[in-house]
């Protein structure tokens, strides 16, 4: 599979939900996160299972059960959505399917703009 493209989304305000979760991790979270994300951008779906809505969430078996949310974009750009561990999951999961609906929505807008 060809390389994958991971941008984070940023809602109206151009924050991302994504960089302040990161943000908070422990370096060693943070180390398995990176590496989670180049595993998507190399095309390595595994652990990645759909959670309705065209979200999906790609587990990480370290720690609490780190997990990262994302929509795609077609077959070569991967939107992240945000990211949990295992205790807040469907909390995020509510969230991630919110984001990638204002995702679509805005690039709908400006396509028709």
């Amino acid at each position: 599979m060809a390389d994958v493209r991971v941008l984070e989304y940023c809602d109206g305000q151009g924050r991302s939900p994504f960089a302040a979760w990161f943000d908070g991790l422990n370096a060693a979270a943070a180390a398995k996160v990176t590496a989670t994300l180049y595993q998507l951008m190399a095309g390595n779906w595994s652990q990645v299972k759909g959670v309705g809505g065209g979200v999906f969430e790609r587990k990480i078996d370290f720690g609490r059960g780190y997990r990262v949310y994302f929509g795609k974009d077609g077959d070569r750009l991967v939107i992240l959505l945000g990211g949990s561990s295992k205790q807040r999951q469907q909390q995020r999961i509510d969230a991630a399917h919110e984001r990638w609906a204002d995702y679509r929505r805005r690039k709908r807008l400006k396509t028709e703009a």
